[in-house]
């Protein structure tokens, strides 16, 4: 509605920063019990009751209140009801103070008590950033203006910040340095303003799976932030400076570090990649690291123990903190960006008002300097999520779905998170992502895409989920894979030694899972090539059902330098040992440490390598069992290898018996020849058998073999004797 703008009925009334309308235009701005709101142009007014003296179809702003507005006495503006949107009490409330005429005054405010004081007096107003509000404090006029307006648990937006003052609205008061305002007891007044929020909601910030890393960040970094100056100075002790976030790729480092700067109420977190620093010219990386430092440096000294928190988050932190002394670029260059960031962090003009925030997937490259108190005092290790916080991080990323209805009832997240052992967050959001892409090819074809889609029969299903299992594999996962290819046989009942050699194998895994004393198991498991060694290892390790499972073998490595194979098995280790329970295969042993019986010969540096690995405990937490596969038992003995396995287990030939269970499951011999099959197959290891089986079964002239595997025919006796003669005993 249009209304007539006019003067504020008396002085008294202008220091209260509400307007009037008469009686009968009041009810028309009616929001709730005794609450009225009038919007002109970007501000919001409160209408305390109808004032006699103005005429109706007019309403009486005092003159900051016409000045914000933009609006003259006597003009016709456009004034509209205010309706206050769910959740509007401001959470922080950041005013800066000055006197209505300054004069060469000078007086000493006590922040607590003018905190008190405004919210009473301003209480259910509404404040926007940019406003300017009269008020009388103990004889003197002051006016305030509106530079920051939080309101709880909202984002920063383009949008206008307003927000109502309430009981629990933190109030931060700002002055200029010649305004001749001293604020005392700032901190007390403001206890908990570093934060935005009274309480964290971590999977509304899109934080699954950490919470148990989250309060121990809280913890050390931020407690003391909490504290009013006084009790901290009181304590004798200084703000925590610098936290390290390490851990495997996709597990959540940067998005706690970019989290952590949205939910402080400091200056705009400034956010680095390492790389970016570097510059060609000398000196200029050094000044770009005192750059970032530049406007903490200055808050400092303008505001002390007042000023606000600067965080400075470094992603890659490893790019440019290396050790001193471990780069040949001839620059120093890495050198002394470390010295100039330990120099601003835990110098002699050391800040106190500065958070830096370092990230890393090689904590191990990091300067020693750096890591110690003082500096990037809080390592935290970002692991892979457990299966609970697996569900939190599905249900993250699975919240919109549900509410949109596009995720199908048959989708059990819970199933999910069980099924998904070692994934990272990085790694079940891609999950996702997956599953969504077969969702939404069903609706399209190929024949016409701009066929229109109807989007309510998009629907997420659990089969989406499952097929996007297969696709997305985590880095830190069983080599399912790798693992089969060692058995394309599958596993065949072959007599009770094998039996019994698995089931002491499995026992070891329950061993692994339960026991409190016996962090790292090993065994070995000999015999003669050919035998079975590695089918079996491969089946254990697939039936541990184990998160981690990894074979090292040297097909993987053929070619490469001795370090290089060094580095890779040292790479399976590490990796291991970021898994809760992990089973690393070491196949065929002699072939790693290239082995050569003319001489004999072998790696020194590779078997030292294995050695010391295979002694190392895992890290607190964390559990490994190692299989290891040998057919030179004799060879490893001689260079004290097997010392590291306390449990080695022969893996026999097939005897006569054996080898007709094997052949009655393959059922490719008639009854009354597989009795003399069996009979020349003693002492043959099971690699061979089948070597020979299906040699035999392709026909004396070829071609017989799929009518020999589907059953419609059996194999030629005499023609499996000629084939025995071709293939040559161990």
């Amino acid at each position: 509605m249009a209304m007539i703008v006019t003067n504020t009925p008396s002085q008294d009334l202008a220091l209260t920063n509400l307007a009037f309308c008469s009686p009968s235009d009041l009810s028309k701005f009616a929001v709730g019990n005794n609450l009225y709101l009038a919007s002109v142009a970007d501000f919001v007014f409160s209408l305390y009751t109808g004032h006699e003296s103005i005429r109706s179809g007019h309403i009486a702003l005092n003159s900051i209140q016409r000045r914000c507005a933009k609006v003259s006495a006597a003009e016709s503006v456009s004034v509209r009801r205010f309706e206050p949107p769910d959740n509007f009490n401001l959470a922080l409330l950041t005013l800066e103070l000055d006197f209505i005429k300054r004069g060469g005054k000078s007086e000493q405010i006590d922040a607590v008590i003018l905190a008190k004081q405004l919210r009473k007096r301003f209480r259910n107003q509404v404040m926007t950033v940019g406003q300017k509000v009269l008020f009388e404090y103990h004889g003197n006029n002051y006016n305030f203006t509106v530079s920051q307006a939080a309101v709880e648990g909202q984002e920063k937006s383009n949008s206008l910040e307003r927000g109502m003052v309430s009981d629990d609205t933190y109030i931060v008061f700002e002055t200029s340095r010649d305004s001749g305002i001293k604020i005392v007891n700032q901190r007390e007044a403001a206890t908990s303003n570093i934060f935005k929020q009274k309480e964290f909601n971590l999977q509304k910030l899109g934080i699954g799976g950490l919470s148990a890393e989250f309060a121990d960040i809280f913890r050390r970094a931020f407690a003391s932030r909490v504290f009013p100056a006084h009790v901290t100075s009181k304590l004798g002790i200084q703000h925590v400076k610098g936290m390290l976030l390490y851990g495997p790729p996709g597990t959540g480092k940067t998005l706690i570090a970019r989290q952590i700067g949205k939910i402080l109420n400091g200056k705009e977190p400034k956010i680095v990649n390492g790389p970016e620093v570097l510059s060609k010219f000398v000196g200029e990386t050094e000044k770009n690291v005192r750059d970032l430092f530049a406007d903490a440096e200055q808050d400092q000294r303008t505001l002390g123990d007042e000023s606000d928190l600067h965080v400075i988050i470094f992603d890659e932190i490893d790019a440019i903190c290396k050790s001193r002394g471990s780069t040949r670029d001839g620059t120093g260059v890495h050198d002394s960006i470390v010295n100039q960031l330990l120099t601003k962090v835990d110098g002699v003009e050391s800040l106190n008002n500065v958070l830096l925030i370092g990230m890393t997937n090689r904590k191990d490259m990091l300067d020693e300097a750096l890591l110690r108190p003082g500096r990037l005092e809080v390592q935290v290790e970002i692991s892979l999520p457990d299966e609970s916080g697996r569900l939190q991080i599905l249900q993250i990323h699975t919240n919109k779905m549900k509410e949109n209805s596009f995720l199908a009832p048959d989708v059990n997240l819970q199933e999910l998170a069980a099924r998904t052992k070692n994934y990272s967050g990085a790694e079940l959001e891609g999950v996702v992502k997956s599953a969504v892409s077969y969702a939404l090819n069903r609706q399209l074809s190929l024949d016409d895409l701009s066929k229109p889609v109807e989007e309510e029969n998009i629907k997420v299903t659990m089969d989406d989920f499952l097929n996007a299992l297969h696709e997305v594999i985590p880095a830190f996962g069983a080599s399912t894979d790798d693992l089969e290819r060692c058995r394309l046989h599958g596993m065949v009942e072959c007599g009770d030694r094998h039996k019994h050699i698995y089931q002491r194998a499995m026992l070891l895994v329950e061993q692994v899972k339960v026991s409190k004393g016996s962090p790292l198991v090993t065994c070995l498991l000999e015999g003669s090539s050919g035998s079975g060694k590695t089918a079996l290892a491969a089946t254990v390790g697939i039936d541990s059902d184990f998160p981690y499972v990894k074979i090292v073998s040297a097909e993987t490595m053929i070619g490469l330098h001795e370090s290089t194979k060094c580095s890779q098995i040292i790479k399976v280790f590490e990796d291991a040992y970021k898994s809760p329970l992990s089973v690393i295969i070491l196949d065929d042993i002699e072939r790693l440490l290239e082995y050569v019986a003319i001489g004999p010969r072998f790696s020194n540096l590779i078997s030292q390598t294995l050695l010391v690995l295979l002694k190392r405990l895992p890290p607190k937490g964390r559990k490994l069992m190692v299989i290891g596969t040998t057919s030179e038992l004799g060879f490893l003995d001689s260079i004290g290898f097997c010392d590291p396995f306390p449990v080695t287990y022969h893996v026999p030939t097939l005897n006569t018996k054996d080898a007709k269970k094997v052949l009655e499951q393959l059922n490719v011999f008639s009854d009354e020849d597989i009795d003399s099959a069996a009979e020349a197959l003693n002492d043959m290891p099971i690699r061979k058998l089948y070597m020979l089986i299906e040699m035999a079964a392709q026909g004396e002239h070829g071609g017989s073999a799929e009518a020999i595997y589907s059953g419609k025919e059996k194999i030629n006796i005499s023609h499996f004797y000629d084939c025995l003669q071709d293939v040559v005993r161990l």
